[in-house]
This record gives C-alpha cells, structure tokens and sequence, in this order.
C-alpha cells in the first residue's frame, strides 16, 4: 500500500465500490443492452464478487435503472445550471448545448444506454419511465423562458413537454451519430 495514500475508511470504500460497479455496469451494458448484459461480467469488470454487488443492488433491473435515473439527474442538473440566469437566450443556450455535449463527451456509454432501446428489451418500460420523467422535467426547464409571444402563460405543460421532447430526441440523435 502506498504510504501517501490515506486508508480508506469503510463508508468510503463502499462508496467507491459502488461506484466501480457503475462504471462497470454502464460500459456492459451499453455494449451489450439490458438483455445481453449479465452480473457476472459487470462483478468481473468491476473486481467484486456478486454477493458484494447485491449489497448495492437487489437486481439487475435494480442497476439500470439507477444508470438511467442517474443520467437523468445529471443531464436534467446540467440544463439547470447552464440555462439559467439572466443573460439573453442566444448566450445560454450555446452554453447548456456546449455543456451537455461536454457531459456526453465524458460519459460515452450514456448515448448507447440512454438514447437508444432495444425491441424486446426487458427494461423498455424502465427506460421510457425514466425518459417521460426526463422530458417532463425539461419541460418545465424549458417552460421558465418567455414565450416567444411575449405572453406570460401563454404556454401549457404540453407545449414546453413538446419542445423538450423536441430537444431530447435531436439531441439524443446527435450522441447516437
């Protein structure tokens, strides 16, 4: 052991498994979907055995959907933080794309995992749960700017979900590609 690395105490070195195991479980299962993936091979890629993987999750539906709910969260905080503020739209939102392809960019089994599914894949409802909230979600982010009519309120939900969908689904394509 390194003497210039400080002991990892045991709720850190169960946060940092679990975090393995994600990293892990991420790349198998975007290589291989939901269906191909196998427990066995996320605990050989993340160095545990499966009975340390089940002390972070019950299952392996349990696993992807926290992958999926995860990414939501994460891209869902980095429109948050680069779509606010005061500045005119035509500086935020280069700056909210600019940010989300950086996201992309950095985590490169979100595309294959979170924009695309399978036919017949077990977790296609679990997927396009995750992606309603996500839409839904952005579509009150979205919902904050000024309609373009100048109108408060002129917008309904259905709208601003509408123009979000619009954005997920040509900006999933442009991570697809």
């Amino acid at each position: 052991m390194d003497p210039r690395i400080p002991p990892l105490d045991g709720r850190k070195w169960r946060l940092n498994r679990r975090e393995v195991i994600e990293r892990a479980a991420s790349e198998v299962f975007a290589e291989r979907g939901y269906h191909g993936a196998s427990l066995d091979e996320i605990c050989r890629r993340s160095g545990v055995t499966p009975p340390v993987l089940y002390d972070h999750f019950a299952s392996k539906l349990d696993l992807h959907k926290h992958l999926l709910e995860r990414t939501r969260d994460e891209l869902l905080q980095v429109w948050r933080e680069h779509l606010a503020g005061d500045e005119p739209a035509a500086v935020r939102i280069p700056r909210a794309l600019d940010a989300w392809a950086s996201y992309v960019q950095a985590h490169p089994y979100v595309p294959q995992m979170f924009f695309t599914e399978a036919t017949g894949d077990p977790a296609i409802e679990e997927i396009r749960e995750v992606r309603a909230q996500a839409t839904s979600a952005l579509g009150a982010i979205v919902g904050r700017e000024a309609p373009a009519d100048g109108n408060p309120g002129s917008a309904d939900r259905v709208t601003h979900e509408m123009a979000a969908e619009v954005m997920r689904a040509g900006l999933a394509g442009l991570a697809i590609w």
